[in-house]
């Protein structure tokens, strides 16, 4: 008789159960339209082991979109990557990457990640930390346009 080893006893660093290890529907991003004006109109972030495509989300977007504030990650892993079994574990990774690291609510942003064949070998931490800057990086760049420019004068 074989004894498979735990999720909790893996070395992915599984969080723990419960609300705050959850990946809700409201944070993910699920329609192909969504996706689509994503990699349209918005930016990149690129790192080594994945591509990073973000877009600022406007309020008032339509009638037929929820009004969801925050950040909605959706994960596109290309066949080109490998087998199923190997994209699989690409998009479980990225996956618990996000839940550690889930980006605040300050900016309501749409957020693609397209992985590279380097996630399949890259630390767990060192794929938490980069996931981690990409958010960094999106909330600074984002903020940015956000912002009014210092010099004008109100009147």
């Amino acid at each position: 008789m074989t004894v498979r080893p735990s999720k909790a006893a893996s070395s992915e660093g599984v969080a723990p159960s419960g609300k705050l290890a959850s990946f809700p529907r409201s944070a993910r991003l699920l329609r192909h339209a969504d996706f689509e004006s994503v990699y349209k109109q918005g930016r990149r972030h690129f790192s080594p082991s994945m591509t990073v495509f973000y877009r600022q989300r406007l309020e008032d977007a339509g009638a037929n979109s929820p009004a969801v504030n925050g950040v909605r990650i959706g994960f596109t892993v290309s066949k080109a990557l490998g087998g199923a079994v190997q994209r699989n574990r690409m998009r479980r990774r990225l996956r618990e990457a996000v839940r550690h690291c889930r980006p605040l609510a300050g900016v309501s942003a749409d957020v693609v990640i397209n992985p590279k064949k380097a996630l399949l070998v890259v630390d767990f931490r060192a794929l938490v930390n980069e996931v981690g800057r990409a958010f960094v990086v999106i909330e600074e760049k984002l903020g940015k346009l956000n912002k009014p420019a210092s010099g004008t004068a109100q009147a």
